[in-house]
């Protein structure tokens, strides 16, 4: 029989809030996360505003060393499994690490890594290239990372199917809880695009909204005055649990997966 999958923790960096509490009173009071970019200099740009996380301090999370060697996308997705496990009544452990494991997606991985360290070479020469650039760029990386900072060691991998990516990872997730694998599964997304390579070529596409005079109402994709998307980062993260296993330690249940 297969058996029942809970969600017992939710973790959250967006553009509206940088945990779970801020961003759902954010989007209770209808407040948007658009705005003019800030993380690079998009005046020659045809599209000047996205979605960026704002304030977000990766030292709660993470020490200097390590973030330093880790892409935004990495540290959202840290950021965001540290507060999940923590909702979850798992910070102090409480599970058991072969039957836990992690699956977080990413539509493309450390392209802000990619494209400085492009830059490095460009302008330095191969010799300066970072040793740590594979790690930083890879899509599997942030799963990888959280599984070690949890010491996760049931199944773990990245999904990668952009703009399914979330749901792809969160889907897998509950099958590997539903088919026995695992009793615990970190899960979810993370992003960070909001870069001079992801802006451009969105836009040269004509995918992007270019409504750079009111950047909070762009985002309308069933208005009829639609243009496009708005680009957006962070990342959102959720513990599952097989129902038992949850209600054994007595923990709270958001809702079941059906």
């Amino acid at each position: 029989m297969r058996r029942r999958v809970v969600v017992t923790g939710l973790g959250a960096v967006t553009p509206v809030g940088n945990d779970v509490a801020s961003t759902w009173r954010a989007l209770l009071e209808g407040r948007s996360g658009a705005g003019l970019i800030t993380k690079f200099d998009a005046e020659k740009f045809d599209v000047r505003f996205a979605c960026e996380v704002k304030g977000f301090d990766a030292s709660l999370y993470m020490d200097r060393k390590e973030a330093k060697r880790a892409d935004m996308y990495t540290q959202y997705a840290v950021a965001c499994a540290t507060q999940a496990m923590q909702d979850a009544g798992f910070a102090e452990g409480g599970y058991v690490p072969e039957r836990t494991g992690v699956i977080i997606g990413s539509g493309i991985g450390g392209l802000k890594s990619f494209e400085e360290q492009h830059d490095v070479y460009r302008e330095r020469g191969p010799s300066k290239i970072s040793a740590f650039f594979i790690p930083m760029f890879i899509a599997d990386i942030a799963a990888g990372i959280v599984s070690m900072r949890f010491n996760a060691k049931g199944p773990n991998y990245a999904t990668t199917s952009a703009c399914a990516t979330s749901a792809h990872a969160i889907g897998d997730a509950f099958r590997t809880i539903q088919y026995g694998d695992a009793d615990v599964m970190i899960t979810g997304v993370s992003e960070a695009t909001v870069t001079p390579m992801a802006i451009g070529v969105f836009s040269n596409m004509k995918a992007l909204s270019e409504r750079n005079d009111s950047p909070e109402t762009a985002s309308r994709p069933f208005d009829a005055t639609r243009d496009g998307f708005v680009m957006g980062e962070g990342g959102g993260v959720v513990v599952l649990e097989e129902l038992e296993h949850a209600r054994a330690r007595g923990a709270r249940s958001y809702a079941e997966i059906v």
